[in-house]
């Protein structure tokens, strides 16, 4: 018990810098005296622990003492910050604890920057993914071409921020030099994309709260029926307040950028579903069947 209290008081000495012997008593439920004892054991292991009496006083670490004396470097401590979010964001168990004491020994409080899920990746995707998560790391900018829901390209110049995984597919959200604002990009729809080697200093902190949630992109309301033959996928990818009982099966209705993948997704329920609203995207399922018909005379 005493040793995992000698590596909590370390923690927590790194994580707040200062602390007082009364705080660190009550946060372990031992006496003050207890503790002193503790900063004495620090000490003879070679702990460089300073105490300091007085107002303003309390118990400190030498600055810098982990970072000169760590054994992992910088992109090792990344992996390992990265195997640990991978395992939050599957709600494995007893991570987050894991996870904070790793930040603060690597002093690294911003480790929010990625959203993890586990889907395979192309090579072509995983490659561009791959450097921009290097650029969000290092706040390096980007450079790519960009395809837009209206189909037009566009060479973009980025802060990426975060990526993030929303809706079955892998987003990219920073500041856009060439509108001079926030937006969330698509990866499948980044081409030749290239680091600047020009640094940024943008923090997370900086997203505003519509993007932060995921925002950024316009989205379509679609209202579908669909039959009583899905109804495991009604329940499984709807919100319970969106969806309305019928006789012979569901309304729903769902927000979502319109783009090649809200026409696969409602294409995907095959023949038993149809949309209700609106009639634009109504007339496109439909012609996109007549299309699926015609390879197949």
């Amino acid at each position: 018990m005493r040793n995992n209290r000698l590596f909590e008081i370390i923690y927590v000495l790194l994580d707040k810098r200062k602390v007082t012997a009364k705080e660190l008593a009550e946060r372990f439920e031992v006496s003050v005296r207890t503790i002193y004892r503790d900063i004495d054991a620090l000490s003879l292991a070679g702990i460089p622990v300073y105490t300091e009496k007085g107002k303003g006083g309390g118990i400190s670490l030498m600055e810098g003492f982990i970072l000169q004396n760590s054994l992992l470097s910088g992109e090792e401590q990344d992996r390992i910050l990265m195997g640990l979010q991978s395992l939050r964001a599957a709600q494995y168990p007893e991570t987050e604890e894991v996870l904070s004491k790793l930040s603060a020994v690597f002093q690294q409080k911003d480790t929010g920057w990625i959203e993890v899920d586990f889907s395979a990746w192309g090579t072509t995707e995983k490659e561009k993914f791959l450097l921009l998560k290097e650029a969000v790391l290092k706040k390096e900018a980007v450079t790519f071409n960009y395809f837009g829901a209206n189909g037009k390209q566009e060479r973009r110049l980025v802060e990426p921020l975060r990526l993030l995984y929303k809706s079955r597919a892998w987003y990219v959200q920073g500041f856009c030099r060439n509108r001079g604002d926030y937006r969330t990009f698509r990866i499948s729809r980044i081409k030749m994309p290239e680091l600047t080697g020009e640094s940024f200093q943008r923090g997370m902190d900086a997203l505003p709260r519509e993007i932060e949630k995921g925002g950024g992109q316009e989205c379509v309301k679609v209202i579908l029926h669909i039959g009583s033959q899905m109804t495991y996928r009604v329940y499984d990818e709807f919100e319970e307040q969106s969806i309305q009982k019928t006789e012979n099966g569901f309304v729903v209705e769902m927000n979502a950028p319109e783009d090649e993948w809200l026409y696969g997704y409602l294409l995907s329920f095959g023949p038993f579903a149809s949309v209700v609203y609106p009639e634009r995207i109504r007339k496109v399922i439909a012609g996109r069947l007549q299309e699926m018909l015609g390879n197949y005379n």
